[in-house]
Protein backbone atom coordinates (compact mmCIF):
# COMPACT_ATOMS: atom_id res chain seq x y z
CA UNK A 1 0.00 0.00 0.00
CA UNK A 2 1.38 3.33 -1.00
CA UNK A 3 0.90 5.58 2.19
CA UNK A 4 2.42 8.85 2.60
CA UNK A 5 5.53 9.03 4.68
CA UNK A 6 4.35 9.95 8.10
CA UNK A 7 4.06 13.76 9.48
CA UNK A 8 4.64 14.38 13.00
CA UNK A 9 3.10 17.06 12.36
CA UNK A 10 -0.56 14.99 12.49
CA UNK A 11 0.37 12.21 14.80
CA UNK A 12 1.14 11.75 18.40
CA UNK A 13 3.51 9.23 18.90
CA UNK A 14 5.12 8.42 22.17
CA UNK A 15 7.24 5.68 23.74
CA UNK A 16 7.41 4.22 26.93
CA UNK A 17 8.07 1.32 29.63
CA UNK A 18 9.75 -2.09 29.25
CA UNK A 19 13.26 -3.51 28.28
CA UNK A 20 14.70 -0.32 25.94
CA UNK A 21 14.60 -0.31 21.92
CA UNK A 22 11.68 -1.47 19.36
CA UNK A 23 11.54 -4.05 18.30
CA UNK A 24 12.76 -4.90 14.90
CA UNK A 25 12.79 -8.80 15.74
CA UNK A 26 11.25 -8.28 19.09
CA UNK A 27 13.07 -9.39 22.26
CA UNK A 28 10.04 -11.56 23.15
CA UNK A 29 10.06 -15.32 21.63
CA UNK A 30 7.79 -15.11 18.97
CA UNK A 31 6.05 -18.83 20.40
CA UNK A 32 5.46 -16.89 23.89
CA UNK A 33 2.69 -14.79 21.75
CA UNK A 34 1.17 -17.28 20.20
CA UNK A 35 0.65 -19.23 23.45
CA UNK A 36 -1.03 -15.90 24.83
CA UNK A 37 -2.57 -15.53 21.79
CA UNK A 38 -4.27 -19.37 22.12
CA UNK A 39 -4.53 -18.46 26.10
CA UNK A 40 -6.55 -15.27 25.58
CA UNK A 41 -9.20 -17.30 23.77
CA UNK A 42 -9.60 -20.04 26.20
CA UNK A 43 -8.91 -17.84 29.86
CA UNK A 44 -11.79 -15.20 28.20
CA UNK A 45 -7.82 -12.64 28.32
CA UNK A 46 -7.93 -10.61 25.08
CA UNK A 47 -5.09 -9.75 23.59
CA UNK A 48 -5.60 -7.26 20.81
CA UNK A 49 -8.34 -5.17 22.00
CA UNK A 50 -9.01 -3.39 25.57
CA UNK A 51 -7.07 -4.14 28.37
CA UNK A 52 -10.36 -2.89 30.84
CA UNK A 53 -12.78 -4.90 29.70
CA UNK A 54 -10.05 -7.94 31.48
CA UNK A 55 -10.25 -5.88 34.28
CA UNK A 56 -8.02 -3.56 33.77
CA UNK A 57 -7.53 -0.60 36.29
CA UNK A 58 -7.16 3.41 35.76
CA UNK A 59 -3.93 3.71 36.52
CA UNK A 60 -1.68 6.69 34.08
CA UNK A 61 0.37 5.47 31.42
CA UNK A 62 4.00 5.06 31.57
CA UNK A 63 6.02 6.96 28.86
CA UNK A 64 9.38 7.06 29.98
CA UNK A 65 11.12 7.75 26.39
CA UNK A 66 12.91 10.61 25.90
CA UNK A 67 12.89 9.90 22.11
CA UNK A 68 11.50 12.74 19.84
CA UNK A 69 8.45 12.14 17.75
CA UNK A 70 10.85 11.45 14.48
CA UNK A 71 13.14 9.26 15.80
CA UNK A 72 10.33 6.81 17.27
CA UNK A 73 8.68 6.42 14.02
CA UNK A 74 12.28 6.37 12.48
CA UNK A 75 13.42 3.17 14.55
CA UNK A 76 13.02 0.85 11.93
CA UNK A 77 10.61 0.06 8.78
CA UNK A 78 7.96 -1.27 10.91
CA UNK A 79 7.61 2.02 13.25
CA UNK A 80 7.70 4.46 9.94
CA UNK A 81 4.85 2.08 8.48
CA UNK A 82 2.85 2.02 12.01
CA UNK A 83 3.34 5.76 11.95
CA UNK A 84 2.36 6.01 8.11
CA UNK A 85 -0.88 4.36 8.90
CA UNK A 86 -1.60 6.27 11.93
CA UNK A 87 -1.89 9.84 10.01
CA UNK A 88 -3.56 7.59 7.25
CA UNK A 89 -5.87 6.63 9.38
CA UNK A 90 -6.54 10.23 11.16
CA UNK A 91 -6.78 11.62 8.14
CA UNK A 92 -9.32 9.24 7.04
CA UNK A 93 -11.58 9.04 9.81
CA UNK A 94 -11.62 13.03 11.01
CA UNK A 95 -13.22 13.19 7.47
CA UNK A 96 -15.77 10.88 8.12
CA UNK A 97 -16.56 12.28 11.41
CA UNK A 98 -16.81 15.67 9.67
CA UNK A 99 -19.02 14.50 7.02
CA UNK A 100 -21.43 13.52 10.01
CA UNK A 101 -21.23 16.27 11.87
CA UNK A 102 -19.37 14.61 14.74
CA UNK A 103 -16.47 15.90 16.90
CA UNK A 104 -13.05 13.79 16.80
CA UNK A 105 -10.20 13.02 18.93
CA UNK A 106 -7.07 11.37 17.58
CA UNK A 107 -5.44 8.42 19.91
CA UNK A 108 -2.01 8.77 19.95
CA UNK A 109 0.56 5.74 19.66
CA UNK A 110 2.86 4.21 22.13
CA UNK A 111 5.88 1.76 20.59
CA UNK A 112 7.15 0.08 23.44
CA UNK A 113 9.62 -3.24 24.27
CA UNK A 114 8.77 -5.59 26.48
CA UNK A 115 6.63 -4.17 29.39
CA UNK A 116 4.12 -1.23 29.48
CA UNK A 117 1.93 0.54 31.73
CA UNK A 118 -0.96 2.28 30.05
CA UNK A 119 -4.13 4.17 31.67
CA UNK A 120 -5.61 0.43 31.87
CA UNK A 121 -3.16 -1.21 33.41
CA UNK A 122 0.27 -2.91 32.40
CA UNK A 123 1.03 -5.07 29.86
CA UNK A 124 4.00 -7.41 27.97
CA UNK A 125 4.60 -7.60 24.62
CA UNK A 126 3.16 -11.11 24.88
CA UNK A 127 -0.52 -9.36 24.48
CA UNK A 128 0.24 -8.39 21.32
CA UNK A 129 -0.85 -4.61 20.22
CA UNK A 130 -3.69 -3.29 22.15
CA UNK A 131 -6.24 -0.11 22.16
CA UNK A 132 -6.68 1.24 25.92
CA UNK A 133 -9.75 2.95 25.84
CA UNK A 134 -8.67 4.92 29.46
CA UNK A 135 -6.04 6.90 27.64
CA UNK A 136 -6.64 6.59 24.09
CA UNK A 137 -4.13 5.10 22.85
CA UNK A 138 -2.97 2.58 20.51
CA UNK A 139 0.41 0.52 22.01
CA UNK A 140 2.80 -1.78 20.23
CA UNK A 141 5.53 -3.87 20.09
CA UNK A 142 6.83 -3.87 16.87
CA UNK A 143 7.69 -7.29 17.55
CA UNK A 144 4.36 -8.34 17.12
CA UNK A 145 5.11 -8.44 13.27
CA UNK A 146 8.02 -10.75 13.00
CA UNK A 147 5.25 -13.44 14.72
CA UNK A 148 2.46 -12.05 12.14
CA UNK A 149 4.80 -12.71 9.44
CA UNK A 150 6.85 -16.24 10.58
CA UNK A 151 4.33 -17.48 12.88
CA UNK A 152 0.97 -16.88 11.92
CA UNK A 153 1.82 -17.03 7.81
CA UNK A 154 0.54 -13.37 7.56
CA UNK A 155 3.19 -11.41 5.77
CA UNK A 156 2.77 -8.43 4.36
CA UNK A 157 3.04 -4.37 4.85
CA UNK A 158 -1.08 -4.30 4.20
CA UNK A 159 -1.08 -7.05 6.88
CA UNK A 160 0.50 -4.93 9.43
CA UNK A 161 -1.59 -2.20 8.21
CA UNK A 162 -5.14 -4.24 9.34
CA UNK A 163 -3.51 -4.54 12.17
CA UNK A 164 -3.02 -0.41 12.80
CA UNK A 165 -6.41 -0.11 11.31
CA UNK A 166 -7.95 -2.57 14.21
CA UNK A 167 -7.11 -0.96 16.83
CA UNK A 168 -8.33 2.02 15.48
CA UNK A 169 -11.26 1.02 14.67
CA UNK A 170 -11.54 0.08 18.78
CA UNK A 171 -11.17 4.00 19.32
CA UNK A 172 -13.82 4.73 17.43
CA UNK A 173 -16.14 2.63 19.32
CA UNK A 174 -14.83 4.13 22.23
CA UNK A 175 -15.14 7.86 21.42
CA UNK A 176 -19.00 6.80 19.05
CA UNK A 177 -19.63 5.23 22.81
CA UNK A 178 -20.07 1.56 21.16
CA UNK A 179 -17.88 -0.03 23.27
CA UNK A 180 -19.73 1.88 26.47
CA UNK A 181 -22.62 0.05 24.91
CA UNK A 182 -21.01 -3.33 25.14
CA UNK A 183 -19.56 -3.19 28.52
CA UNK A 184 -23.04 -2.29 29.54
CA UNK A 185 -24.88 -5.27 27.33
CA UNK A 186 -21.97 -7.56 28.79
CA UNK A 187 -22.38 -6.81 32.74
CA UNK A 188 -25.90 -6.86 32.45
CA UNK A 189 -25.92 -10.38 30.79
CA UNK A 190 -22.54 -12.05 31.90
CA UNK A 191 -23.26 -15.29 30.06
CA UNK A 192 -23.25 -13.57 26.76
CA UNK A 193 -19.87 -11.66 27.43
CA UNK A 194 -17.51 -13.41 24.80
CA UNK A 195 -20.67 -13.46 22.18
CA UNK A 196 -20.51 -9.32 22.60
CA UNK A 197 -16.50 -9.50 22.92
CA UNK A 198 -16.66 -11.13 19.40
CA UNK A 199 -18.93 -8.47 18.06
CA UNK A 200 -16.45 -5.75 19.00
CA UNK A 201 -13.54 -7.39 17.27
CA UNK A 202 -15.11 -8.23 14.37
CA UNK A 203 -17.14 -4.52 13.92
CA UNK A 204 -13.21 -3.46 14.56
CA UNK A 205 -12.29 -5.26 11.46
CA UNK A 206 -14.97 -4.09 9.80
CA UNK A 207 -14.04 -0.42 10.11
CA UNK A 208 -10.34 -1.74 9.30
CA UNK A 209 -11.81 -2.67 5.93
CA UNK A 210 -13.74 0.68 5.80
CA UNK A 211 -10.04 2.46 6.04
CA UNK A 212 -8.75 0.31 3.29
CA UNK A 213 -11.65 0.84 1.09
CA UNK A 214 -11.47 5.18 1.47
CA UNK A 215 -7.81 4.92 0.26
CA UNK A 216 -8.37 2.26 -2.28
CA UNK A 217 -6.14 4.57 -4.88
CA UNK A 218 -3.39 3.72 -2.84
CA UNK A 219 -3.85 -0.16 -2.53
CA UNK A 220 -1.61 -2.37 -4.92
CA UNK A 221 -1.53 -5.73 -6.03
CA UNK A 222 -2.25 -8.42 -3.89
CA UNK A 223 -2.58 -5.93 -0.43
CA UNK A 224 -6.13 -7.48 -0.27
CA UNK A 225 -5.43 -11.18 -0.02
CA UNK A 226 -2.28 -10.15 2.64
CA UNK A 227 -5.10 -8.66 4.83
CA UNK A 228 -7.50 -10.98 4.54
CA UNK A 229 -4.65 -13.74 5.07
CA UNK A 230 -3.97 -12.03 8.17
CA UNK A 231 -7.45 -11.70 9.30
CA UNK A 232 -7.68 -15.58 8.81
CA UNK A 233 -4.70 -16.00 10.84
CA UNK A 234 -5.82 -14.54 14.08
CA UNK A 235 -9.03 -16.46 14.01
CA UNK A 236 -10.02 -17.84 17.34
CA UNK A 237 -10.48 -20.78 15.42
CA UNK A 238 -7.37 -20.84 13.72
CA UNK A 239 -5.19 -19.70 16.87
CA UNK A 240 -6.49 -22.92 18.85
CA UNK A 241 -7.05 -25.45 16.79
CA UNK A 242 -10.51 -26.86 17.48
CA UNK A 243 -9.59 -27.12 21.31
CA UNK A 244 -11.57 -24.37 22.47
CA UNK A 245 -15.31 -24.37 22.01
CA UNK A 246 -16.56 -21.29 19.98
CA UNK A 247 -18.85 -20.49 23.40
CA UNK A 248 -15.33 -19.34 24.25
CA UNK A 249 -13.90 -17.76 21.41
CA UNK A 250 -13.59 -13.58 22.13
CA UNK A 251 -12.57 -12.43 18.09
CA UNK A 252 -14.23 -14.58 15.74
CA UNK A 253 -13.39 -17.40 13.62
CA UNK A 254 -11.53 -17.10 10.36
CA UNK A 255 -13.99 -17.01 8.69
CA UNK A 256 -15.75 -14.77 10.46
CA UNK A 257 -13.27 -12.17 10.83
CA UNK A 258 -12.29 -12.09 7.04
CA UNK A 259 -16.07 -11.18 6.28
CA UNK A 260 -16.16 -9.03 8.50
CA UNK A 261 -13.13 -7.15 6.53
CA UNK A 262 -14.69 -7.81 3.41
CA UNK A 263 -18.09 -5.88 4.60
CA UNK A 264 -15.75 -2.74 5.44
CA UNK A 265 -14.05 -2.82 2.05
CA UNK A 266 -17.57 -1.73 0.49
CA UNK A 267 -16.26 1.37 2.15
CA UNK A 268 -19.65 2.38 4.12
CA UNK A 269 -19.10 2.48 8.21
CA UNK A 270 -22.82 2.32 8.69
CA UNK A 271 -22.48 -1.32 7.64
CA UNK A 272 -19.99 -2.38 10.53
CA UNK A 273 -22.52 -0.55 12.83
CA UNK A 274 -24.85 -3.63 12.40
CA UNK A 275 -22.21 -5.70 13.47
CA UNK A 276 -22.86 -4.22 17.47
CA UNK A 277 -26.34 -3.47 16.86
CA UNK A 278 -27.58 -4.88 20.22
CA UNK A 279 -31.58 -6.21 19.94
Amino acid sequence: MRLNPFNTGNIDVRGGGGGGGLGGGGKLGCGAIVIALVGAVVFGIDPMTTLSTVGGTSSAPETSSSATEEELCSANQYAQESCAALGSLNETWSRVFAQQGYDFQQPFLNFYSGRVRSGCGAASSAAGPFYCPADGGIYIDTGFYDVLDRQLGAPGDFARYYVMAHEYGHHIQNITGIANSIRSAQGQNPRAANQLQVRMELQADCYAGVWAAKNRNLIEPGDLEEGLRAAAAIGDDRLTGGRVSSENFTHGTSRQRSEALRLGLQGDDRACDEITNIR
